[in-house]
């Protein structure tokens, strides 16, 4: 049985999210963007200084990276459109073309070493974040 695609006004260009590998429990990042603008897209992480821990980007839509122009390494993690690994690069240099990788609609950019303990086939959750990067309030069904 297929799941449900994520959210899609959870990966509307500029939001913030918190990513969480539902799989593991892991927290791959406090707070994540997401680009989604053709011109966000292309800019990713270029003339941005290194990843802090706890930050990430989110590209969308994006089957592969690049880091030509960028001095530092970074986690990529691939993901289909119903949040599943399909692909962990850890530590991509900078210079490097990386892969790209069938089935993948999303590509979650980190810091080295947070992308430790994601493998192929884990889901991972979006938690939307306000503006300024707190936690949205849950909204009840009840």
């Amino acid at each position: 049985m297929a799941r449900a695609p994520a959210a899609p006004h959870l990966l509307r260009d500029r939001a913030r999210l918190r990513v969480v590998n539902a799989t593991s429990g892991l927290v791959l990042a406090e707070r994540a963007d997401v680009a989604a603008s053709s011109w966000r897209r292309m800019r990713g992480l270029l003339g941005r200084p290194a990843l802090s821990p706890g930050q990430g980007l989110l590209i969308r839509p994006c089957q592969g990276v690049h880091t030509l122009g960028m001095p530092y390494p970074i986690d990529v993690v691939h993901l289909d459109r119903e949040l599943v690994v399909r692909k962990v690069l850890h530590g991509l240099r900078p210079w490097r073309v990386g892969p790209l990788i069938w089935r993948t609609s999303m590509v979650l950019e980190l810091r080295p070493g947070a992308a430790d303990g994601t493998y192929e086939g884990d889901r991972l959750a979006l938690e939307p974040l306000d503006p300024d990067g707190s936690p949205l309030p849950k909204v009840s069904s009840e």
